[in-house]
């Protein structure tokens, strides 16, 4: 091969030599505006390193001669000796320069990535001038979605307490009305209780009384007690007709009928499931009116041909009888309830036990005998009151009344004072109160029995 052919091919591997390091090592100065930093230094060093971890474990070369053989192989001996202890440095130095070889590597890597980067210089400076603004705009969005965000979070929270609070009052709504519902339900149920209790107290109190009651007649008859009235007695004689006008003496001193009315209105629960009613007496037949008009059976006896007629104008169920004479004739325990008001201080005095025996008779079990009269307690009556009335015989008073009613089968004897004479007579009001009531009650008394 002729010398001018040898230099060309040697030319020619010098720069493909060339291409070859510079594509492995690129130029910095390749690119205009892309300045990259001098790898050189580094590998000047790391070249270094290697000839001085390639020279760990040799012996220093000397002239030969038996001096420097001897000197060798001590040294080889010591050296051989320390290889235990020298082993792991000289590991550590091998891969320390494995790591450096290692990050040149990658640095080389990079330097090629950067220039491959198609990217224009002006280009990343546009980016550069316009990230400010970019930046600006986009902190402006995110503090309006945050504001936005956090608004939404505030209306969430007020929208879910409004929503707990109405809850909450809504459960305090339903807790108080089934408190409500509780109470009522409770009081309900313990006033059915303590009705069902004095209900049945009053059944027992009955038995009792009826027992005791009978027992006392059997001990009478076995002692050979007589009855104090007479045997008997008959029909007491009946008052001669006053020579005046009777319904004209009543609307004046006992009252006129809407009074009355009025004043009878406490009878009415007293009656109810007690049909049939007798009204004793029924004068004008204020009572049989109110029976009616509570959808109440009632009938009614006066000797008064006067009162039986009014009566019968207004539709009442009335006729004209003998107190003694019609019970007489009347079934035993036919009635629920017997009324007589203002009449007991009408008859006789031995003729008052006669009338109970026979109504309580009449009666049937549990049936109601209820009496009013003037009361002799009050000392008021007998000042104006009793003696008003000529057809009057003797007040009775509320022991003797409640003392015949025991002894022919009626109990739970109840008194009730009616008509203040503080109110008809207000001068009363001046006297101490207790000494009033002691004294100057009630004008009247309602009296109570039940049939045992």
């Amino acid at each position: 091969m002729a010398p001018e052919d040898k230099a060309e091919e040697l030319t020619a591997l010098v720069q493909e030599i060339r291409d070859r390091v510079r594509a492995r090592y690129p130029d910095s100065n390749a690119r205009p505006g892309l300045i990259l930093p001098d790898l050189m230094p580094l590998v000047h060093a790391r070249d270094a390193a290697e000839a001085k971890v390639a020279a760990i474990g040799t012996v220093n070369p000397r002239r030969g001669g038996p001096f420097n053989a001897v000197a060798q192989t001590i040294k080889k001996l010591v050296a051989r000796a320390l290889d235990w202890h020298v082993r792991e440095q000289v590991e550590f130095n091998r891969q320390v320069l494995a790591c450096v070889e290692s990050t040149l590597e990658a640095l080389h890597e990079t330097r090629r990535a950067l220039m491959r980067m198609d990217v224009d210089p002006a280009e990343i400076r546009d980016l550069r001038s316009h990230w400010a603004h970019w930046r600006a705009e986009w902190e402006h969005k995110l503090f309006v979605n945050e504001t936005q965000f956090l608004r939404s979070v505030a209306d969430l929270q007020g929208a879910f307490q409004h929503r707990s609070s109405l809850m909450e009052t809504n459960f305090r709504e339903i807790a108080r009305s089934q408190h409500a519902d509780f109470q009522l339900s409770l009081e309900h149920s313990a006033s059915e209780l303590q009705k069902k209790f004095w209900d049945e107290a009053a059944k027992a109190r009955r038995e009792y009384e009826r027992v005791i009651h009978e027992e006392l007649r059997i001990v009478r008859q076995r002692a050979g007690q007589s009855a104090s009235a007479p045997a008997n007695p008959g029909s007491p004689e009946a008052h001669p007709a006053p020579p005046f006008d009777y319904a004209r003496f009543a609307e004046r001193f006992r009252g006129p009928e809407e009074y009355v009315r009025k004043n009878i209105q406490f009878y009415l629960p007293r009656f109810e499931d007690r049909a049939p009613v007798l009204d004793i007496g029924c004068g004008r037949g204020e009572f049989l009116e109110m029976m009616r008009d509570a959808g109440i059976e009632a009938r009614g006896i006066d000797l008064s041909e006067e009162s039986v007629a009014v009566c019968r104008s207004k539709k009442l169920s009335v006729e004209k009888a003998d107190l003694f004479a019609y019970l007489a004739e009347l079934p035993d325990r036919s009635l629920g309830g017997i009324f007589c008001s203002q009449v007991i201080e009408h008859l006789e005095p031995f003729s008052l036990p006669e009338m109970i025996r026979l109504a309580a008779s009449k009666l049937r079990r549990d049936g109601l005998l209820a009496m009013e009269t003037p009361n002799p307690e009050c000392l008021a009556i007998f000042a104006s009151h009793f003696y008003l009335d000529p057809t009057h015989t003797r007040p009775v008073p509320p022991a003797l009344a409640a003392f015949y009613m025991e002894e022919f089968g009626l109990g739970q004897i109840e008194v009730r004072r009616l008509s203040p004479a503080v109110e008809s007579m207000p001068s009363l009001a001046s006297l101490p109160q207790e000494f009033r009531e002691a004294f100057f009650g009630g004008l009247d008394y309602a009296i109570f029995g039940i049939k045992l």
